[in-house]
């Protein structure tokens, strides 16, 4: 079992969902950065997503894309993130995960990104950019270190996709709940219940849910059957700690 998988897993075993929370690196600054991700590993989190900041980050919303802008602007990069989690390796229990877009990827070399991203501790990526069909040699360059691939299945994503996705993924799958950006919303639309259903049916995988959450009321009010393994929360987060709170607060309240 991928060690992503079983973060997960043990959650689903203790009665809980999996948290996932979402931070951009280098958001506010480089120091504050690390240390937001030290406490959310400290406060609970079984896998923590760290956005690789890009100039156009066309999935992204208004509030991680704004982190991301400032983000750059402290001179985080790619480099600088490997180079931190590679001090900082074994520190971490939650599972780790690099978000991000192909453009920097390509730019740092896959072969390397794969060596440097093992050894540093990382355990997987999310490419939102990166369709199925033209994701196969990444996915053999990381799964040879280890890492998972971790598939985005969305509304709009048909059987046979996710079929194809089913057949070759590690790790967990992440269901968009929304066509279009990130970004928290009061509630969430009226047919992710069906997309968690048609996710379930397809995959053995653990099914994480992303992109509008901000309380974990949204999702007791879906359908018990349904329900995500995991929850990713990431705009709610960004916003929380701009506002001056702390993450191990927001964490508390997912967790209670």
């Amino acid at each position: 079992m991928h060690i992503l998988e079983k973060k997960i897993r043990d959650a689903s075993a203790e009665g809980r969902t999996a948290l996932i929370p979402f931070v951009t690196a280098g958001y506010p600054s480089v120091e504050a950065f690390w240390n937001i991700v030290g406490e959310l590993d400290e406060s609970g989190a079984d896998i923590i997503e760290i956005g690789v900041p890009f100039s156009d980050p066309v999935a992204d919303g208004p509030v991680v894309e704004g982190a991301s802008v400032i983000a750059l602007e402290n001179g985080m990069t790619l480099h600088r993130i490997m180079e931190g989690l590679l001090e900082r390796r074994g520190r971490f229990r939650a599972g780790l995960v690099l978000m991000g877009y192909m453009n920097p990827f390509l730019q740092y070399g896959v072969e390397k990104l794969a060596r440097d991203a093992g050894e540093a501790g990382v355990h997987g990526f999310i490419v939102p950019d990166l369709p199925f069909d033209e994701a196969g040699a990444m996915r053999a360059v990381l799964a040879a270190h280890g890492m998972a691939l971790i598939p985005l299945v969305g509304p709009n994503t048909g059987k046979e996709r996710m079929k194809l996705y089913a057949g070759v993924s590690e790790g967990y799958v992440y269901a968009v709940s929304v066509m279009g950006t990130t970004g928290e919303r009061a509630e969430l639309p009226p047919e992710v219940p069906e997309l968690l259903s048609r996710v379930r049916g397809e995959f053995t995988l653990p099914v994480v849910l992303g992109f509008g959450l901000r309380s974990p009321q949204q999702l007791a009010a879906l359908p018990q059957k349904v329900r995500p393994d995991a929850a990713v929360f990431g705009s709610s987060l960004l916003r929380h700690i701009a506002e001056g709170g702390s993450p191990a607060d927001f964490m508390r309240m997912w967790r209670s």
